[in-house]
């Protein structure tokens, strides 16, 4: 191998070696085709018959078999289908993390309703959104998200309207639509008639589940069966999951990661999952000991937050092992693999949407997956151009395979053919969305393939690396700079908890100067002195961030991903925002406290919009 991981944590292996395994990974999704009969239901039911004693759903001090989820999951089937839904329709359900978020998802599952899976933390214009966008016949929603349903001006005509109780928090304003938990109880806790679901095969949609929205109006991608059920095998092996393991689901059951890969996963393999309304700090370990939990999905800014948390002399001493997902960034990972004892970081690199994906197996700190031999994967990087936003295409007009160490779009070929599974893209619910996402004659006339939107680069030994979003990489002293390398870079500053780097435009100046948005730890303030020299240490002058705002909190997703199309309208105008500004002072090397005196005397012109 051609680079040597210091920290011990990587284990080499062969690209051959690597490829084994995710061929046979693959081979477990695909046993999954377009027309099997085979469903998530049917999966329950045999995983019920196969151990019914078994505990599958743990929330608080409540512990429930798989008997007993899908006794209830029956109720709901039950009541669902003596309300009008059928096999084929849709049912929107807006619910935090609790047990009966798994027994409306399973219980429509039983009947073959697709379920739209509606983000609890919107509201307004993208509720609205939402609800128009997933065209549902029937709308769950729970007790805690009331207020958020109320707000919006519009409710969408032929849906029937349903609260599902929640004792934790019960809604504070009147209810006007019937709760569907009391017709629950005069309902059979049998399994119900496989008929009702008799239509649903392996490319149905089981679930739509909506992008995050980090640049917009989020948009539902559609899940099938057989790419649901697929996702939790292959992770069964890669993983080395077995029966006793329990999963830690901490991220929002409404999202890919939580709702599709660590509940399919679990399910596969006849797990137990232990189920936290919202993801805690100060509860993470506590339960992580109390149930020994050994399997936890992370993304985003999650286990910088842990890392946050004031050091034990303990800390490696928990049953946790194994987590996977997404984010980790490479400044945190060596740090929070060695002091909390995990023996496997699977990071990977998908989207809820896409037909391609990449998984770490050997741990390489900073990668999120490998490619071993190109030829046995639908997924190519293609060279951009940083300057013009688009392609870099050849003399014949197709685009041009990035070679080592060049930064690129992931792309995927896209196929549909009927038998298999294999590089199908079922895009979203809206086909303008959808084709937004194809490009077509890439190498070849004729041939189609999706865009991720994502940048990355690989290196000699065909491990990748995430680099940005496009539109997220910005050109600044005719250098191209990567938001994420930079955030890494300056991640380890003494007392920040979060940063969040963008660009923003600078009237008479090309391209866009670097800022950041920071969120100190409680109790710690920001020394401009320090930041200035930490900036010196870590990243190129022309990286340096030229702005730094100065945060409560951050500008995040409800998974834990920093929204930053705000922030870049806001710019660097203190009339946007009340956080403290500053800028970057090379006279005085130091952050200065925003004046147009500072701006001026460092050769910048004030935003846009800005008094002079």
């Amino acid at each position: 191998m051609s680079q040597v991981d210091p920290s011990g944590f990587y284990k080499p292996r062969s690209l051959e070696e690597t490829q084994v395994d995710l061929t046979i990974m693959t081979a477990n999704n695909l046993q999954h085709t377009p027309m099997q009969t085979y469903t998530l239901a049917d999966r329950l039911e045999e995983k019920v018959a196969a151990h019914p004693d078994k505990i599958f759903l743990i929330y608080g001090d409540t512990k429930e078999s798989y008997t007993q989820v899908n006794a209830k999951a029956n109720q709901v089937a039950r009541e669902a289908y003596a309300s009008g839904l059928r096999c084929g329709d849709v049912a929107s359900v807006m619910m935090e993390n609790r047990l009966e978020f798994f027994y409306i998802a399973f219980g429509l599952a039983k009947i073959g309703v697709t379920i739209a899976l509606i983000n609890t933390q919107i509201r307004g214009r993208a509720l609205s959104h939402a609800l128009e966008t997933a065209k549902a016949k029937a709308f769950f929603i729970g007790a805690e998200c009331w207020e958020l349903f109320q707000e919006i001006d519009y409710r969408p005509p032929g849906i029937n309207y349903w609260l599902v109780a929640d004792k934790e928090s019960p809604a504070n304003s009147a209810i006007d639509i019937p709760d569907f938990s009391t017709k629950l109880p005069q309902q059979s806790a049998e399994d119900s008639d496989k008929q009702w679901r008799a239509e649903a095969r392996g490319d149905s949609f089981l679930f739509y589940i909506f992008t995050s929205g980090t640049t917009g109006l989020p948009k539902a991608a559609r899940i099938t069966q057989m790419k649901w059920l697929g996702v939790g095998d292959g992770m069964v092996y890669l993983l080395s999951i077995v029966p006793d393991d329990v999963f830690y689901c901490i991220l929002p059951l409404y999202h890919g990661a939580a709702g599709m890969s660590l509940t399919s996963t679990a399910l596969s393999a006849g797990c137990a999952i232990v189920v936290r309304r919202k993801f805690s700090t100060r509860h993470f370990w506590a339960e992580v000991h109390k149930h020994q939990i050994t399997v936890c999905q992370y993304i985003g800014e999650i286990c910088r937050y842990l890392l946050n948390v004031p050091e034990q002399k303990d800390d490696a001493d928990n049953p946790l092992k194994k987590i996977m997902g997404a984010g980790m960034g490479a400044d945190v990972w060596e740090k929070f693999q060695r002091r909390f004892g995990i023996e496997q970081v699977f990071e990977g690199w998908s989207a809820t949407e896409a037909n391609t994906s990449l998984i770490n197996l050997e741990n390489r700190i900073g990668a999120c997956g490998r490619q071993p031999i190109p030829e046995k994967h639908n997924a190519r990087l293609v060279k951009w151009d940083f300057e013009n936003d688009c392609h870099v295409r050849d003399a014949n007009g197709f685009m041009v395979p990035c070679q080592t160490g060049e930064v690129g779009e992931m792309i995927a070929m896209i196929l549909n053919l009927p038998e298999t599974a294999a590089a199908r893209f079922d895009g979203y619910t809206d086909a303008t969305a959808t084709e937004k996402k194809i490009l077509r004659n890439v190498f070849q006339p004729g041939d189609v393939w999706w865009s991720s939107g994502d940048l990355l680069r690989f290196d000699e030994d065909r491990y990748f690396y995430f680099v940005d979003r496009i539109g997220d990489t910005y050109r600044w002293k005719s250098e191209n700079i990567s938001t994420m390398e930079v955030a890494e870079a300056l991640g380890n500053f003494p007392g920040l908890a979060v940063i969040n780097v963008y660009g923003v435009k600078v009237p008479e100046q090309e391209g866009r100067a670097g800022m950041a948005s920071i969120v100190m730890q409680e109790g710690v303030s920001f020394d401009p002195d320090a930041f200035y020299a930490f900036v010196n240490e870590r990243v190129p002058r022309y990286a340096a961030p030229v702005f730094v705002r100065i945060s409560d909190e951050a500008d995040m997703t409800a998974t834990f991903k920093l929204r930053k199309v705000d922030l870049q309208k806001q710019g660097y105008n203190p009339a946007n925002f009340t956080d403290p500004l500053f800028v970057r002072d090379e006279i005085n090397h130091t952050y200065a406290p925003y004046s147009i005196a500072v701006l001026h005397a460092n050769h910048l012109a004030p935003f846009e919009g800005s008094a002079a």
